[in-house]
């Protein structure tokens, strides 16, 4: 797997690629959260890492509400599910995690798909900052309320 972390407005992200394919877009928060991406990883900004970056600045400077880079969605078959349900939330819009549950067809499992978006490793791209609480009040994301808070005023403002 290869690796580059890069400055953007919310802060330090890691963009990960493995067999062609983006398989991470991560928020750097903590010392041990870099040095878990750089032990399993080699620091090299492939042809794929520069094109996602790019596209994620044009993403920040409110010119793409899509992406179409490849990326490998890894984790159970219900977080894959779920994960592609998100690819549909247009940009600039919101849905709780009760929508979500629905659209995967288990009504009782809103948790579950909170708990499949914190697993989310691919950020932005795939966008668990457009899910939000039944109450239309953001709640849980991986990089901090703050951060989501960000992505949404950013995409509302350039809707």
């Amino acid at each position: 797997m290869f690796y580059k972390i890069y400055d953007f407005e919310i802060g330090k992200l890691a963009i990960c690629e493995e067999n062609q394919k983006i398989v991470m877009v991560n928020i750097i928060k903590t010392k041990e959260n870099a040095d878990e991406i750089i032990k399993s990883s080699i620091q090299k900004e492939t042809e794929l890492i520069k094109n996602a970056k790019k596209q994620l600045d044009e993403y920040f400077a409110g010119k793409r509400k899509n992406f179409d880079i490849p990326i490998e969605l890894n984790g159970t078959d219900f977080q894959i599910k779920v994960w592609k349900e998100l690819l549909k939330i247009p940009y600039g819009e919101t849905c709780t995690y009760l929508d979500i549950a629905k659209r995967v067809g288990n009504p009782n499992a809103s948790r579950a798909v909170g708990m499949a978006n914190n697993k989310n490793k691919i950020m932005i791209i795939v966008p668990c900052h457009r899910v939000i609480g039944s109450n239309k009040k953001l709640v849980g994301y991986a990089g901090g309320l703050d951060i989501k808070e960000k992505l949404l005023k950013l995409e509302k403002e350039n809707v």
